[in-house]
């Protein structure tokens, strides 16, 4: 699997006029924020489903979220030191979405909303809690930038601000993209503490005081 994600963001875009034509039109503007899941939603986050394309890779959902969870054990304690420290500074949070976020390779495109990443969704709620911006830099291109909104505030998470591929970022490596998106919202004048994603390309580039990798297994989950 490239570590771009080309093979996502092309099934992705295909599947996007389906699930327009499923879900009805909506635009970033429309949507309201659901701060709190639904019985059915954390039913749907928690179940033990082993499908999508990563079942077809062998990875074990079960392992998956033990490994995911440990990550966050780590993150969550020095979230919470750091944001005690806050220095009056505006701080901010980065999140990927593919599998750190959503649970995307679990699932099948049409499936959607696509469940949360439970301990990543707390651990952007404890950050928002605390008055810390979540932003999410995707390489997904913006031509489902408004569905990607709508399933992360479906599921509960705080959305600050969401970064996509538009054209001109297509041409960039997604590192250099996604270097590029961190350097902006410091830009505008946040602290970023913390910057979360499973792929190298999520975390290299800098502009982040701590980076936190899930794991990718190599390449199988994209």
């Amino acid at each position: 699997m490239p570590r771009h994600k080309s093979a996502m963001r092309a099934a992705l875009t295909a599947a996007s006029t389906t699930i327009l034509l499923a879900i009805g039109p909506t635009t970033a503007s429309a949507v309201t924020p659901v701060l709190t899941p639904t019985k059915a939603q954390a039913a749907a986050s928690t179940a033990s489903f082993g499908g999508g394309i990563a079942q077809l890779r062998g990875v074990d959902y079960q392992a998956w979220k033990r490994d995911v969870a440990a990550v966050s054990e780590v993150a969550r304690p020095y979230l919470k030191e750091r944001i005690d420290q806050g220095n009056g500074r505006r701080l901010a949070v980065v999140l990927d979405i593919d599998n750190t976020s959503l649970e995307t390779d679990f699932h099948f495109f049409l499936h959607y909303p696509t469940p949360a990443v439970d301990q990543v969704r707390e651990l952007a709620r404890y950050a928002s809690s605390r008055g810390v911006a979540v932003f999410f830099v995707t390489a997904r291109p913006g031509i489902i930038a408004s569905l990607t909104e709508h399933n992360l505030k479906a599921v509960g998470y705080p959305v600050s601000g969401l970064y996509v591929r538009d054209l001109p970022d297509l041409f960039d490596e997604v590192s250099t993209y996604k270097t590029a998106k961190r350097a902006h919202i410091e830009s505008r004048g946040y602290t970023i503490i913390a910057n979360i994603g499973n792929s190298p390309t999520d975390m290299v580039g800098g502009h982040a005081e701590r980076t936190f990798k899930l794991p990718d297994y190599g390449g199988k989950l994209s």
